[in-house]
């Protein structure tokens, strides 16, 4: 996995919670990870950002690391998902993806290009609209949190919310594709 190769000793202090092994663990990690990144990631300016966030990860999670032989692969995968989650944490909020077309569409979408796109589709929101999904899918708050915030029902901001996520829907999905799928 490593140039630098890790010895079972450093890893296993590291595992317990050891600042000095978790440093030298990073510091050897850091290569793979860049690498892992750069293979994984689309785009080249979210790079720095995935490897930072893994380095976090690493550091907050290396105890639930089974072995030294599995880092690599969990390692790996933690640096799928960080450069998957732009587009994953905004997707979140578009809801189950009606059809098969849907989903094929934007799995074949670049990430920036996405992340464009639904800039765009947000900025194109009514402000009321705007707001619950920002409340909910940027700020993660709960429906009662955000119905507490904005003065509504529950009952009301799942509408509103459900309304948005429609009409960002609408906006990303080229005509034709995943008709009459909501």
């Amino acid at each position: 996995m490593s140039a630098a190769p890790i010895h079972r000793e450093v890893f296993a202090a590291a595992q317990t919670g050891d600042r000095a092994a978790l440093e030298v663990l990073l510091v050897r990690l850091r290569p793979d990870i860049r690498r892992y990144a750069r293979f994984q990631c689309h785009r080249s300016s979210v790079i720095d950002d995935v490897v930072q966030e893994a380095m976090i990860v690493v550091y907050r999670r290396i105890g639930t690391v089974r072995n030294l032989d599995t880092l690599g692969v969990w390692l790996s995968r933690v640096v799928a998902r960080l450069c998957a989650l732009p587009a994953l944490m905004l997707m979140r909020g578009i809801e189950e993806l009606g059809s098969v077309d849907q989903s094929a569409y934007f799995a074949r979408m670049p990430v920036d290009e996405l992340r464009i796109d639904l800039s765009r589709a947000l900025e194109s929101l009514p402000p009321q609209h705007r707001e619950i999904i920002l409340l909910r899918d940027f700020e993660e708050l709960t429906i009662s949190e955000i119905a507490s915030r904005l003065d509504l029902t529950r009952e009301a901001t799942k509408s509103r919310l459900h309304r948005a996520r429609l009409l960002v829907r609408e906006y990303l999905m080229p005509a034709g594709i995943g008709q009459g799928h909501v």
